[in-house]
C-alpha cells in the first residue's frame, strides 16, 4: 500500500495547472448509458475514481476508448448491455450509485451494490434514501436483498413532482438522469446548485435534453426520447484549485493556479483574503501570494452551494492551525468528517470537536510525525500539514487521496515540495 514520505517545512513558488473535475466527470461517465450514439469527454482527470467508474461501464456493457494521455475517452453502447453493478466496483465509490436510474429509466431494470460508506437512513453519513426516494416516484420499484438494490419499473418511468426535504448533490444528479428520457414532465424542487450539478445540466441540454430552471432551485424536465451524440469539456476540478490555493497561503507561497474557472471558488477566495492572501483572479486562473501573518477566521459555516464547500473544509483546518488566535468551522452537511483531526493532532494541532463545531485554537507549530488517510479530503489535508512541518512526516493509505487528485505528488514536486512515493 502506497504512502508520501515528506519532507517539510517547504516554500512553495511557481505554475500549477488544475486537471478535470471528478466530481463532475463521474455523472457524465454515468449519463452515457442513456445515450444510443457515442458521447466524447475531453479533459477527463486521470483518478482512481474515474477508473473505477470505466470499469463498472466497461461491465455494463459500454464500449471504452481512451486516447494515449488519457485525457479524452469516448463511449459507445456496445452490443448488448448488462444490468448489474457488482458490490466489487461500486463498494469502493459512491459515485457508483449514479448508475441505478440511467439504467432503470433506459433498461427497466437493475441490479446495484450499496455504495460504499452509505446508510440508508440518518442524519450522518451520507444516505441514499434520497435517491430511492425520488425514483420511487418516477415510477421505480425496488427491494433490498443481500446488499443489493434490486430495481426495475413497469414501462418507461414516468414523470411526477419531487421535493426534496434537503438538498442533495447526488440524489439531484440521479433524478436528472432518471428523468432525462422520462415520459411526461418532471418538476424538480430544492436541488442542489454545485457547479457540477450546473455543468451535468449544460450537457445533457447540449446533448438534446429539455431542462430549464423555473425557480431558484427549481427544474421542469420533459422528457425526451433520445440524446444525440456529443463531445463536452470537463471543466477544472475547483476542490483541487483550492487545496492549491490554501497550500500556497501556508508558507508565503507564490502561486499561479490555471485551467479552472475561479468563480467556482468565490467563497474560498474571500476567505484566503480574509487571512490576508493577496490575489489577482483572472478567467481561468489566479495569482496567489501567502500572508505573512495568516488572520484566523473567527466563523466558518459549511453550506450547499453557493456556500462554503464541505470538501475544502478539511483543508482550511490546516491553514487555520497556523492562524494567530482562534478559529471555528462548523460542518453542516457531514457532521462526521472529523478524522482527519486526530491525525492533525500528533502533528501538534491545538484542535477541539464540540458537536459539528470544530474549535481551531491557532498557533501551531507541527513536528513530523506517521499520519493515516482515512478518507479522500481528509487525505490532503494531511499531506498539506506536513508541507509545513519540521522534519519528516509519511502519510499512509494515500490510495485514498488518488481517488480524487491526479498526479499529486508529481504537481507538488514541481512547485516545492519534497515528496516521494513508497510502497
Amino acid at each position: 500500500m502506497d504512502k508520501f514520505v515528506v519532507k517539510g517545512p517547504s516554500k512553495i513558488k511557481g505554475i500549477v495547472s488544475c486537471s478535470g473535475s471528478k466530481n463532475l466527470a463521474l455523472p457524465l461517465l454515468s449519463a452515457t448509458l442513456l445515450f444510443d450514439k457515442p458521447v466524447v469527454l475531453k479533459n477527463l482527470p486521470n483518478v482512481r475514481d474515474v477508473q473505477t467508474m470505466l470499469s463498472l461501464l466497461k461491465i455494463l456493457g459500454s464500449k471504452i476508448e481512451l486516447s494515449k494521455n488519457k485525457k479524452i475517452v469516448k463511449i459507445s453502447k456496445g452490443r448488448k448491455t448488462k444490468l448489474l453493478a457488482p458490490h466489487s466496483l461500486i463498494s469502493t465509490m459512491r459515485a457508483g450509485i449514479l448508475v441505478l436510474g440511467p439504467l432503470v429509466a433506459k433498461y427497466g431494470s437493475a441490479v446495484t451494490a450499496f455504495p460504499g460508506g452509505c446508510v440508508l437512513n440518518g442524519k450522518s453519513g451520507r444516505p441514499i434514501n434520497f435517491h430511492l426516494d425520488a425514483l420511487k416516484t418516477l415510477g421505480m420499484k425496488f427491494e433490498l436483498k443481500g446488499g443489493y438494490i434490486h430495481a426495475w419499473s413497469n414501462g418507461k418511468l414516468n414523470g411526477s413532482i419531487i421535493r426534496f426535504k434537503n438538498i442533495s448533490v447526488g440524489a439531484s444528479q440521479q433524478t436528472i438522469l432518471s428523468a432525462v428520457i422520462a415520459k411526461n414532465k418532471t418538476f424538480v424542487h430544492n436541488i442542489a446548485l454545485e457547479p457540477e450539478v450546473l455543468e451535468l445540466i449544460k450537457f445533457l441540454n447540449l446533448a438534446g435534453a429539455n431542462i430549464k430552471f423555473i425557480g431558484k432551485r427549481s427544474l421542469m424536465i420533459k422528457g425526451v426520447t433520445s440524446l444525440n451524440s456529443i463531445n463536452f469539456n470537463i471543466m477544472g476540478d475547483r476542490i483541487e484549485a483550492g487545496t492549491f490555493a490554501v497550500l500556497a497561503c501556508l508558507n508565503q507561497g507564490k502561486l499561479e493556479i490555471k485551467n479552472f474557472n475561479p468563480k467556482y471558488i468565490k467563497k474560498e477566495i474571500e476567505c484566503l483574503k480574509k487571512i490576508g492572501a493577496k490575489i489577482k483572479v483572472f478567467k481561468n486562473k489566479i495569482f496567489i501570494k501567502g500572508p505573512k501573518n495568516i488572520k484566523n477566521i473567527k466563523k466558518i459555516n459549511t453550506q450547499e452551494a453557493p456556500g462554503f464547500p464541505t470538501d475544502i473544509a478539511p483543508i482550511f483546518t490546516v491553514l487555520l492551525c497556523h492562524a494567530k488566535g482562534r478559529s471555528v468551522i462548523t460542518e453542516n452537511i457531514f457532521h462526521s468528517r472529523t478524522m482527519h483531526i486526530f491525525e492533525l493532532r500528533r502533528l501538534g494541532a491545538k484542535i477541539d470537536i464540540e458537536g459539528n463545531k470544530i474549535i481551531i485554537n491557532g498557533n501551531s507549530k507541527f513536528l513530523g510525525a506517521e499520519l493515516t488517510s482515512s478518507d479522500l479530503r481528509g487525505s490532503a489535508a494531511l499531506v498539506l500539514a506536513a508541507t509545513i512541518s519540521n522534519g519528516v512526516s509519511k502519510v499512509l493509505r494515500v490510495y485514498q487521496l488518488d481517488r480524487g487528485y491526479e498526479k499529486f505528488e508529481n504537481k507538488l514536486k514541481k512547485i516545492g515540495v519534497k515528496i516521494k512515493r513508497k510502497k
